[in-house]
């Protein structure tokens, strides 16, 4: 094997340092510039993107504040709506049930009145149909016909009395 061979260790020794001068020089003049460029790159891109994620993150949190807010404000406004319609409703309510009130007292106090009409004449029927059944009996029973006003005055003490 040449390599291993020391009459050609001083030539190999002049080529390893003209390669490794040339590679060095061509890595640190050419190749390490650039490298560190797209490093360099790469660090603003990441940077700026959490930068960018940093902010849309404190907007996102803005925005949701205030959807939150708009939700609550929602709800207390739907509350209030619920309250005022209750009202409403309980009010209304109210009113229908005095008005039906009204009118159940009115239809009752009618029918009162029909009804003392009604007692008061068929009282006075019943007066008149007394007093005429009496007076036929009294005259079937004497024979004669009785007095008018006699029978009439016998019906009305015997109705004052069964009154009390």
């Amino acid at each position: 094997m040449p390599q291993f061979d020391p009459t050609y260790f001083a030539p190999q020794l002049v080529w390893l340092g003209i390669t490794f001068l040339a590679l060095y020089l061509l890595m640190s003049k050419l190749i390490l510039p650039r490298i560190n460029g797209i490093f360099a790159q790469r660090e603003d891109r990441i940077d700026g993107n959490l930068q960018r994620a940093e902010a849309l993150k404190e907007e996102a949190a803005q925005v949701l504040a205030a959807y939150q807010k708009a939700i609550a404000d929602a709800r207390a406004q739907a509350q209030g709506a619920l309250a005022k319609a209750a009202a409403d409703i309980a009010a209304e309510t109210a009113a229908r049930e005095a008005e039906f009130g009204r009118k159940m007292a009115d239809q009752t106090a009618a029918a009162e009145a029909g009804i003392r009409t009604a007692k008061a004449q068929a009282l006075a029927d019943v007066r008149g149909v007394a007093a005429e059944v009496a007076g036929m009996m009294a005259g079937k029973l004497v024979g004669a016909p009785a007095d008018a006003g006699a029978v009439v005055q016998a019906v009305d003490s015997v109705m004052k009395e069964r009154a009390r």
